[in-house]
């Protein structure tokens, strides 16, 4: 016989394990969802109920035919009978099966439930509350340890109090489990399923886990965090300077540099006109730059920078045409030149003066800006380079044109922020073009060239670098005042940068100084306090270009007397120049062979037809049966000449003599004595001038010289020189 035992244990375990996890949720949740459950356990056990009865009649009707009963039916009597139920009767024909199932109050069992979540809640804020109180007493343990010297007392005291609280912690372990047990509603469940529950609550437990209890442990867990907080705290220690390399760009100075979003590559720019790559994992010790070029003839190189995908580059130069490169610097497009006769420039197509610099957009592929000496701000795209996507026209107050220095993205993309030469910064909407979204007006000195503006990385803070010597912190939420200003930084180049450190901690920009009146250095600012904290010396020339990669975590800097440096820490930084300094320099193999270009004429005429070429050992075979070239030359003859040879002239000592004096012909005279011996003679017998005037002039009579001062007097008043 089938009893519906095993039905009334089933709905009883899924009942206890419904509200034992419905005991864990917050009390909040039953008050929403209160009727919506009320209701599905009614169905549910009303569901469960209907099949109790089926079951209880197959089971009945398994012993039974249409005739009689085979079998003996056991009678239930005592408390297990009940009274006929006529919505039994109605359904199934009888009265009942001799059992009623088991009634639940819901009512209680959710009163019951928030009961516990409020138990559970307040424990474990107490135990919150004795962490934090545990905490304390331990920080200022730590601070009288420091005070005092630790006494054996103390250390007795410390066990005693760490037993007395692990005793503690099992009681309340003991009692805890003993409530939750009294907690549970409905029959117990078996082990596999009792043991489950408890898991559950342990993993539902908030809050962080109680300290360890070992006082090593936490000593040592205590000098961790001291030392991460210190370094969190100290932003200095961040920076990675204990190493450098040295890159020989040229001789002049290095105005741009561009590092790829990857870090393998760097480009450099320079006065030079020169852009030189590096690869950090194709380089050996020797950094040498492995590809030069001239992208823009006889210009300048004022900024190079790489996408934000890292396949093209941006070459900004003197000239007025913007040029986009590959990774390899081949030629991608070249912007188009406006017309310069047009006095409206946003009617141009390109820019008509010399460039400052130029950015890429930061999210979007392709697009990229260029400022320049026509006073306009442009937007280009790499696939349109016939005109330019959008103009933004600085003014000044009074409306007039004012020429942007400088210009810049910001972090999202959406604002664009440009300086210019009255002083100003001037921040428009990428999308509306015409005024700006925030303009200040005396931002630094009118009249000076302000060399760069960046974003910050959150995108809240601004950073500008004036030509006034000065470096000031903006915030863009209220751009009325500086944050923070800065001075004594001299600057001597229109490209003088400034940049953020990777966690926005500092601000990092060059000084310029006279060639032999010190070094440039590369200045740290504190974002927080803007406090000088740290100066590296670099050269002793000026520091013009600085970046700060924020995944190599490295720095470069580009100098006034050709150099790049890239500072690093091999335990802070990672690869870039790590990965060139551990290669040993490459021996250069050097071919000593000397060959003969050889022209081949075919269809040449044969007085101008050269010979073909011929190995060496088959020419001297051919040299050997020549007459004329083999034949051996014939000594020179000693003595008088025989033969037809003339014997050689001065092969004995009397004929070497004989042949130098007669050689010797130098005259040792002084030529005015030599005139003079006949002076007397040509006085007493004349011969050739003296007869011709003997009549006409027997006197001798000589020109008189006259001085310059006569002669002057002399000439007629017109032909003297008007002073």
């Amino acid at each position: 016989m089938v009893s519906c035992d095993v039905e009334f244990e089933t709905i009883f375990r899924i009942l206890r394990i419904k509200c034992h996890l419905a005991s864990k949720r917050v009390f909040f949740f039953f008050v929403f969802f209160g009727c919506i459950g009320s209701s599905l356990l009614c169905a549910d056990f009303f569901w469960l109920q209907r099949v109790g009865t089926t079951l209880r009649y197959s089971a009945q009707s398994a012993h039974c035919s249409g005739f009689s009963c085979f079998g003996a039916r056991a009678l239930v009597t005592g408390s297990d009978a009940s009274g006929p139920d006529p919505q039994l009767a109605v359904t199934m024909g009888f009265t009942g099966f001799g059992k009623k199932a088991r009634t639940f109050d819901l009512e209680a069992m959710f009163e019951q439930t928030r009961r516990t979540a409020v138990e559970r809640s307040r424990k474990t804020l107490e135990a919150r509350e004795k962490e934090e109180e545990m905490n304390r007493e331990k920080e200022l343990r730590r601070q009288s340890e420091d005070l005092e010297p630790t006494s054996s007392g103390s250390n007795v005291a410390r066990d005693c109090s760490k037993s007395s609280s692990r005793d503690t912690s099992s009681s309340e372990s003991e009692a805890s489990s003993e409530s939750s047990d009294d907690e549970l509603i409905g029959p117990p469940l078996p082990l596999k399923m009792a043991e489950e529950p408890v898991n559950h609550m342990e993993e539902d437990i908030l809050g962080p886990l109680p300290p360890p209890l070992g006082e090593d442990v936490e000593e040592e867990e205590d000098d961790d965090d001291d030392d991460d907080s210190e370094e969190e705290e100290n932003p200095v220690q961040k920076i990675p300077d204990s190493h450098e390399i040295t890159l020989k760009h040229g001789t002049k100075t290095v105005s741009a540099l561009g590092l790829d979003p990857s870090g393998a590559r760097l480009v450099t720019g320079g006065y030079d006109y020169d852009v030189k790559f590096w690869d950090f994992a194709g380089m050996d010790a020797s950094f040498k730059a492995f590809r030069s070029l001239q992208p823009c003839e006889c210009h300048q190189i004022k900024s190079l920078q790489y996408s934000n995908t890292g396949d093209m580059i941006l070459v900004v130069s003197g000239s007025s045409q913007a040029k986009v490169i590959d990774r390899d610097g081949f030629e991608v497009m070249e912007c188009i030149k406006g017309d310069q006769y047009i006095v409206d420039m946003a009617n141009t197509k390109g820019h008509t003066a010399m460039l400052h610099t130029g950015s890429w957009h930061p999210k979007i592929k392709g697009e990229f800006m260029t400022c320049s000496n026509d006073a306009t701000v442009r937007t280009w795209e790499v696939e349109n380079p016939k005109k330019q996507k959008s103009v933004f026209k600085p003014r000044t107050m009074q409306g007039k044109k004012v020429i942007p220095t400088t210009c810049t993205y910001s972090r999202d993309g959406n604002l664009i922020a440009a300086a210019c030469q009255n002083g100003s910064i001037q921040i428009w909407d990428r999308n509306l073009t015409v005024h700006p979204k925030f303009h200040y007006k005396q931002a630094h000195d009118p009249g000076t060239d302000t060399s760069c503006v960046t974003f910050s990385y959150d995108g809240n803070v601004l950073a500008s670098r004036g030509g006034d010597d000065t470096l000031k912190l903006w915030d863009i939420r209220q751009f009325n005042k500086p944050l923070f200003s800065a001075s004594g930084l001299p600057t001597m180049f229109p490209m003088t940068d400034c940049c953020f450190s990777p966690d926005d901690k500092l601000i990092v920009t060059g000084t310029s100084v006279q060639r032999g009146c010190g070094s440039g250095k590369l200045v740290f600012f504190e974002r927080r306090t803007f406090q000088r904290v740290y100066e590296i010396d670099i050269t002793d020339a000026s520091v013009v270009r600085c970046l700060w990669h924020p995944k190599l975590n490295q720095i470069m800097v580009g100098t006034g007397n050709g150099l790049a440096k890239v500072y690093y820490d091999p335990n802070k930084s990672q690869r870039g120049a790590k990965l060139c300094v551990v290669k040993t320099q490459r021996k250069a193999k050097q071919a000593e062979t000397l060959t003969q270009d050889y022209i081949i004429t075919p269809h040449a005429l044969p007085m101008f037809r050269e010979p073909r070429q011929r190995s060496t050992r088959k020419q001297l075979e051919k040299d050997r049966l020549d007459p004329l070239k083999s034949h051996k030359p014939e000594p020179p003859v000693a003595g008088p000449g025989r033969g037809g040879r003339v014997g050689t002239h001065g092969g004995t000592l009397s004929s070497y003599i004989v042949k130098n004096i007669a050689l010797d012909k130098t005259d040792d005279s002084n030529p005015r004595e030599a005139i003079l011996r006949h002076a007397k003679a040509a006085e007493d017998n004349p011969y050739w001038v003296s007869p011709a005037y003997s009549k006409t002039q027997p006197k001798t009579m000589f020109a008189q010289v006259e001085s310059d001062d006569e002669e002057a007097k002399n000439e007629p008043e017109w032909k003297k020189r008007k002073i």
